[in-house]
């Protein structure tokens, strides 16, 4: 076990570091992949250098954690240490982090997120300045930064098409999409039904890309917008998140917080609309 992923399954790996394992598939190099989400796209992968384990989200999960012994493991989960997910007691693992977004490090995650990381994955410039300022300021160990880039923004631009997909129904009618953060204060925990409503009276054709947290915290609310819309044709409810097909297929995005906003507008060039929801403040000293 020299090299392992682990996925949660809050925010499914696979996406963020596609890129990553096709390179260590090209160089032929054995990795473990360990996931608490049984969707998790993966298992779909039948290369035999990949070897996959479901460990689920209670105590299988911490005692993996505990007694890991790999050299290297990657991960999108932030707080190490800071709460149920501990460093190895009985190995030297070398523990590396990988963003799922593209925002910034500061307001999005809690204090103290990557403090206990050894190597960061950084998607730019601004992510290596944060991180190196909040060593500063708090005297903490230099962690190892790298100028990784961003793995899924470099698959959606592979897997683009070619030709502009269509961004319209048969009977003429633009096609929506609304793919928010989560939170109490989201978009679609707050003004979600309001909001579908209002552009279904309006002519669009909406699809709705739930977090996988609201799904998985707010599932009464993600029911409801469901049943209230789903006699209507130009209504689609997508929680397959892995897939990134309605990116191309929409005429423009409306987000509130979400770094897909920024995977929206770099990779098809469209307009985003950003909700004026409040802050997602998960660090108050930011």
């Amino acid at each position: 076990r020299s090299i392992v992923f682990y996925s949660e399954s809050s925010v499914v790996l696979y996406p963020y570091v596609e890129e990553i394992i096709r390179e260590l598939q090209n160089r032929n190099q054995k990795i473990c992949y360990v996931t608490s989400s049984k969707d998790d796209p993966i298992f779909k992968n039948e290369n035999k250098n990949i070897k996959v384990f479901y460990i689920g989200d209670g105590s299988v999960r911490s005692k993996f954690f505990w007694e890991l012994k790999a050299k290297v493991l990657i991960t999108t989960m932030p707080d190490l240490e800071n709460y149920w997910i501990k460093r190895s007691v009985v190995f030297p693992v070398h523990y590396i982090y990988a963003f799922h977004s593209i925002n910034s490090t500061h307001m999005e995650f809690r204090k103290g997120a990557f403090d206990h990381f050894d190597t960061i994955f950084c998607v730019g410039p601004h992510q290596i300045q944060e991180l190196r300022a909040t060593e500063k300021l708090y005297n903490l160990k230099q962690k190892n930064l790298v100028e990784c880039g961003y793995g899924l923004l470099d698959k959606l631009q592979k897997t683009k098409p070619l030709q502009n997909q269509e961004m319209h129904t048969k009977d003429g009618r633009k096609k929506i999409l609304i793919a928010p953060s989560w939170g109490k204060n989201g978009l679609l925990e707050t003004v979600g039904m309001n909001l579908v409503k209002i552009l279904l009276d309006a002519g669009y054709h909406v699809t709705v890309r739930p977090h996988p947290m609201t799904v998985q915290k707010w599932p009464k609310i993600i029911s409801r917008i469901e049943n209230k819309f789903k006699d209507d044709s130009n209504f689609e409810m997508e929680k397959d998140v892995s897939s990134f097909e309605s990116l191309y297929s929409t005429y423009g995005l409306i987000s509130d917080w979400s770094g897909i906003g920024f995977e929206y507008a770099f990779v098809c060039e469209r307009p985003v609309i950003y909700v004026d929801v409040p802050h997602k403040n998960n660090n108050p000293d930011y």
